[in-house]
């Protein structure tokens, strides 16, 4: 039987391959799939949960920029309660992995949201921490050390069944900084970067494109920016990092693994081809294949200075 070139395992979950469908681009999952056969992906991350429903922003909300985009949908979901009733049973038929973002407004909301989504059949959980604590003002939790060992820890001494993933966001000094902090706090694997917060402006108006001023910026522009924080994240924590930002082919994967990533996400590259993750598994097993690499994950942190 021939090995999979492309299986990798993250914190003891077995991936068919490294492509993960990133939070907040792919819908719950089951919407792309009338496009593509998500049981050829590695795994889903489904949009970013809460425990009540949340509308989001008013519009405009989305505006295209030079090689990305900027969005401020507002986290709009279902919420966790229905997303299990309605959205999981569908997406279970399907043979990927499950992993569920999630967030909250305060410290209890993560520690509720993350306690539900413990007892139910997903593969891991992925804890957004870019959410601003409306208890402390509105910092975000992942741009304050102490608040985001907070929640860490909070959440984590809170569930006992699934592997936690903590995304960074990337608009801070030092993301090594709060990689180390979420590892002593309990995390069992980074997901960097989230996207980065910018702003557009009609000039004939002068007013922003988008009615919440600033967004967050994803897409091919930032994939040098991410690039180098996977690669600080990598150097400062034992437990594994999963790349995300600007992928758009298998060569930016492939960028991503040599910085340290052991997995990656797609995410605005849904919006542009819904099929450009299968196009990058299918790119990625023939370079493999040409290259006589036994393993993708051989690649990981593989990086040569000097």
């Amino acid at each position: 039987m021939q090995k999979n070139k492309l299986e990798v395992e993250i914190c003891g979950i077995k991936f068919k391959n490294p492509i993960i469908t990133a939070s907040g681009t792919f819908g719950y999952g089951i919407e792309y799939s009338k496009y593509i056969d998500i049981s050829k992906l590695g795994g889903i991350s489904v949009k970013g949960l809460s425990l009540n429903e949340v509308k989001g922003n008013k519009m405009p909300r989305i505006i295209e920029t030079p090689a990305g985009m900027l969005n401020a949908i507002g986290l709009q979901n279902i919420g966790v309660n229905r997303f299990i009733n309605e959205k999981l049973p569908l997406l279970k038929k399907f043979d990927t992995k499950i992993i569920v973002n999630f967030w909250g407004k305060t410290i209890e909301e993560y520690v509720e949201v993350a306690k539900i989504l413990d007892s139910v059949e997903i593969d891991m959980l992925e804890m957004n921490i870019s959410c601003p604590n409306i208890k402390e003002g509105g910092i975000a939790f992942g741009t304050d050390p102490k608040m985001t060992e907070k929640v860490v820890s909070s959440v984590k001494k809170n569930i006992n069944n699934k592997p936690l993933i903590v995304k960074l966001s990337p608009n801070v000094t030092d993301i090594k900084l709060f990689a180390k902090i979420c590892e002593d706090s309990g995390a069992d694997a980074i997901s960097a970067i989230n996207t980065l917060l910018g702003m557009s402006i009609d000039i004939e108006t002068k007013k922003p494109h988008l009615s919440n001023i600033t967004g967050g910026l994803s897409g091919p522009a930032i994939k040098p920016v991410a690039i180098r924080m996977v690669y600080e994240v990598y150097k400062s924590v034992k437990i594994p990092v999963i790349g995300i930002g600007g992928i758009m082919n298998y060569k930016d994967v492939l960028e991503f693994f040599i910085a340290g990533a052991s997995a990656v996400q797609v995410g605005t590259a849904n919006f542009v081809d819904p099929e450009i993750p299968i196009k990058i598994i299918n790119d990625l097993k023939n370079y493999l294949e040409n290259k006589k690499i036994d393993n993708i994950s051989s690649l990981t942190g593989s990086i040569k200075i000097n």
